[in-house]
């Protein structure tokens, strides 16, 4: 991934226009597979991947197995084709190294393009700063529960923490990709190796039970939002297309669609495994018992089969899956900010320095993040509330507005793959409102 401080992450360098003179680049085939793909691909994958897979498979088989089923079949394409119209937002982009920020501006104008930055920002950043809350919790849990050590005070643990993650997101997009590396690929083995796990304890007792018509629509309609949210990188999707402008010129939309295929088939397949594990070792009774002790899934399995390896691997995957999942957030977080703060400096007929802007940004964001996790508020559940329909409406309906709308992404019209995004951005948000409501 792009740091703040990488050359690439800088949505107001400049490089050649594309050769089509058109403001909209001209696709060519797809580079061959190479590592820097790789990295991203992991990147991506991490970004989805956060805390809230320790309360997935609980929240997404409450419905029983048929709804189940059904979404597990539709998550796929769902997250392939959302995240590669996003892409395809930012790869249309006249000027290389344009971040999502300037290419709203671009395409729908100042004031609109500064009001979808300002919401963009709002849903992204509060999520930081639980992740920030998250890591300490975590990693306190871990040094009392597990290794026996007193507790460090939380303002120095949690400093320690959020300083080491901050530190590995200015240190530039190598660094980035290659501790994204470190992380993603045991993060991935734990799941496989838990899924594994628990094969021996599968029953399908109780979960074939076929419910009324409605009843099944209604829990596919409330089970949507939450793989919908489970399966979403969008934070990183703006400079993960930015970079890739910079680094393959015209044919930055195919390889796009490359990586992200491969990121959505690795979410798929060790995701969903993972909650198909789960859910078919729990049961609906164990499911609901977890639901009702508010406890993650892997903690309530450890309880119930009395099994230290699970014990230790839930919080291996908590924090695994906040640092990756932090990377991905703090890019958007930042990438938002810097958007606010260039708008309100060109409406003052201003222009920021771009290092100064960086660095602000960062310490804003460090110094909050730690006052987060200092305090340590219990908001997540709102705050996903609040965030969670603009995410979606960013992710599924403005691409698709922006296709039959923007003259640069006219190649794009005319498919049946975007009334798909468009239906299912529909159903996403509006099953997180009635989530809301109910």
């Amino acid at each position: 991934m792009l740091s703040p401080s990488s050359n690439a992450a800088d949505p107001r360098r400049k490089v050649e226009e594309s050769a089509s003179g058109t403001g909209s680049p001209q696709t060519s085939p797809a580079p061959r597979w190479t590592a820097y793909d790789t990295g991203w691909t992991l990147s991506l994958f991490g970004t989805a991947i956060g805390a809230g897979i320790l309360f997935l498979p609980i929240n997404a088989g409450v419905g029983g197995l048929w709804p189940l089923l059904i979404v597990t079949a539709l998550i796929g394409p769902m997250t392939f084709l959302s995240h590669r119209a996003l892409s395809r937002l930012v790869c249309s982009s006249r000027r290389a190294g344009d971040d999502i920020t300037v290419v709203v501006c671009d395409y729908f104008g100042e004031r609109a393009g500064s009001l979808i930055t300002v919401l963009y920002f709002c849903a992204i950043y509060p999520i930081v700063l639980i992740y920030g809350v998250g890591i300490t919790n975590t990693i306190d849990s871990v040094m009392v529960n597990q290794l026996g050590v007193p507790s460090l005070p939380r303002w120095l643990l949690s400093g320690l923490l959020i300083s080491l993650m901050m530190a590995v997101m200015i240190s530039g997009q190598r660094v980035m990709l290659r501790v994204t590396e470190w992380i993603v690929y045991p993060l991935i083995a734990i799941l496989a190796g838990v899924t594994f796990y628990l094969i021996p304890s599968w029953s399908f007792d109780g979960l074939l039970q076929v419910s009324a018509p409605g009843d099944m629509l209604m829990s596919i309609w409330l089970v949507i939002p939450v793989l919908v949210f489970a399966f979403n990188f969008s934070p990183a999707i703006s400079q993960f297309s930015a970079a890739l402008r910079l680094h393959y010129g015209d044919a930055a939309a195919p390889k796009a669609s490359s990586i992200l295929r491969r990121t959505t088939v690795m979410l798929v397949v060790f995701a969903m495994g993972f909650v198909w594990s789960c859910v078919l070792a729990l049961g609906p009774d164990g499911l609901r018992a977890a639901r009702e002790a508010n406890l993650p899934v892997l903690s309530y399995l450890a309880n119930v089969h009395d099994s230290p390896f699970i014990a230790y691997l839930g919080p291996a995957i908590a924090i695994a899956a906040i640092v990756s999942s932090f990377f991905g957030h703090y890019l958007g977080a930042a990438e938002g900010a810097a958007g606010i703060v260039r708008s309100l400096a060109a409406a003052r007929g201003r222009t920021p320095d771009e290092r100064r802007l960086r660095g602000g940004i960062a310490l804003f964001i460090f110094l909050t993040t730690w006052g987060a996790a200092i305090v340590n508020p219990s908001i997540l559940s709102l705050i996903e509330m609040l965030a969670g329909p603009v995410i979606a409406a960013v992710l599924y309906l403005m691409p698709m507005y922006a296709v039959h709308t923007v003259p640069a992404l006219r190649q794009y019209r005319g498919r049946l793959s975007n009334v798909f995004v468009t239906v299912a951005g529909v159903v996403a948000v509006g099953g997180i409102l009635l989530g809301v409501v109910r």
